[in-house]
């Protein structure tokens, strides 16, 4: 200020002296009057003063931006010269640990300094190794629960982790499990307001629990039979039916449906196939089938004398266990640990009974591998050859005449090398016929009439 209002003349040496002291604070708290050159200069207009600023703010921008971009060319010099320095060797000893880290325990984040890195390790899918021509086969695989439908009931969650790691393996096991968990689902469902259960439930409460389980594992048979008479047992509803008398009459037709299809069914099975066994003869069976293991200890209780030989699948091994528990049932047991001594037990048995996981309608069986040779080597060798199996597990609509239609990759014997298909199709021709709950005595139907069979049901979905 005391630059501004001075009015001595230019030749006033003291004054201008004075004035010069008296400027030097005002131009560091003052940086609007910066810049002037000459003593006499004119005083700035507000206008010159905004226009000044405005300037300057630009080139401090300007100067800005340029300092910002210098750091990430040099990033980029460095990187296109492959030369980082001390720093980049650090970085690359840490991303080359992390990669270590990524590959012994696969499918885990690996961290750096508890910090999780901006890249995430993703584990291998099993398929990529699987040949392009047998892509369409499925396979089992476990879903971390935090993936799951934010629908999916707490118990379908816990059934699609048994299927998936074959805690839960027979196609009736799966079934059974799964139309308990449906029940729970069921109640706690409650319908919400301006809809109806007939409306709701199976679009957006049933099926996204079906999705969840068949991403887990492939519906068996008998799932996919059951899931379709629960979903018209729900379109009978009327739109008006009160919401407690529906899920009342859902809860009991689940009920009857495991007691008629599942535990009836078994016992009748059993009971008529204990009576084809011989005394003194010889049953040959391969693997461990749930059927054949009860038609077998229920010959026994029926105070009936025989032998067993049991081929077992070299993979699963089950054929060991049911060689124990004949063995703990005074039953006198053969046992060969793989297919190779198949035709040997052959020459000695009397008869072949199979457990199956479906009869298509063409009557081929779909069973676990290793099934269709022993039923081939048995008709080869005119010992006849019976299958077990429910109704519920019958395809009326689907027919199979090779293995690769209709199967499942088993995923703990799956690498580049080489995969593991966990079923096959046994020819009708090589079975002499199907004991289902429906026969009486020693009747037994072919394996082609399951059509018939189905008709014989007085059950009006189905006939």
């Amino acid at each position: 200020m005391a630059v501004e209002n001075t009015g001595a003349p230019a030749g006033a040496p003291a004054p201008q002296e004075k004035g010069k002291q008296q400027a030097k604070p005002a131009v560091a708290n003052t940086p609007a009057t910066t810049g002037g050159d000459a003593a006499g200069e004119q005083k700035l207009t507000p206008a010159q003063l905004k226009a000044k600023a405005k300037a300057e703010k630009a080139a401090r921008r300007a100067k800005a931006k340029e300092v910002k971009e210098v750091p990430p060319a040099a990033a980029v010099a460095d990187a296109k010269g492959g030369k980082s320095g001390k720093g980049g060797k650090q970085e690359g000893s840490q991303s080359a640990g992390s990669q270590q880290q990524g590959k012994s325990v696969p499918g885990r984040r690996p961290s750096v300094n508890g910090r999780r890195p901006s890249v995430a390790i993703i584990k291998e899918d099993p398929r990529s190794s699987i040949p392009e021509c047998f892509s369409h086969v499925a396979m089992a695989k476990r879903i971390q629960t935090s993936q799951a439908h934010k629908d999916v009931h707490p118990a379908v969650l816990a059934v699609g982790q048994q299927m998936a790691t074959f805690a839960l393996k027979d196609s009736i096991a799966r079934l059974e499990a799964t139309l308990l968990a449906f029940k729970k689902v069921i109640e706690s469902y409650e319908t919400p307001k301006g809809n109806s259960l007939s409306r709701h439930f199976v679009p957006h409460v049933l099926n996204p629990q079906i999705e969840y389980l068949t991403e887990c594992r492939p519906m068996s048979f008998s799932m996919g039979n059951a899931i379709r008479f629960l979903k018209s047992q729900v379109n009978k509803f009327d739109i008006d039916t009160p919401e407690d008398e529906a899920k009342e009459s859902l809860l009991e037709f689940i009920d009857i449906f495991i007691n008629e299809r599942i535990t009836l069914a078994e016992v009748v099975i059993s009971k008529n196939a204990a009576e084809l066994i011989d005394e003194d003869g010889v049953v040959l069976t391969y693997g461990r089938h749930r059927l054949v293991e009860k038609t077998i200890l229920r010959a026994k209780a029926n105070g009936k004398n025989f032998a067993v030989s049991v081929i077992d699948d070299p993979y699963d091994q089950g054929g060991k266990e049911l060689a124990k528990t004949l063995q703990q049932a005074a039953i006198r047991v053969f046992y060969s640990p793989n297919l190779g001594g198949v035709r040997a037990h052959l020459e000695r048995a009397s008869n072949v009974l199979l457990g199956t996981e479906a009869i298509f309608a063409n009557g081929s069986l779909h069973a676990p591998a290793g099934t269709a040779d022993v039923a081939m080597a048995a008709s080869a060798a005119n010992v006849k050859v019976v299958a077990l199996c429910e109704t519920i597990n019958f395809d009326r609509e689907r027919v199979s005449v090779d293995s690769l239609t209709y199967n499942e990759i088993d995923p703990e014997r799956c690498s580049a090398e080489s995969f593991r298909l966990m079923f096959d199709n046994t020819h009708s021709k090589y079975i002499a016929g199907v004991i289902t709950e429906f026969e009486s005595g020693t009747d037994f139907a072919p394996a082609q009439a399951i059509l018939t069979l189905l008709r014989k049901r007085e059950d009006p979905t189905i006939a």
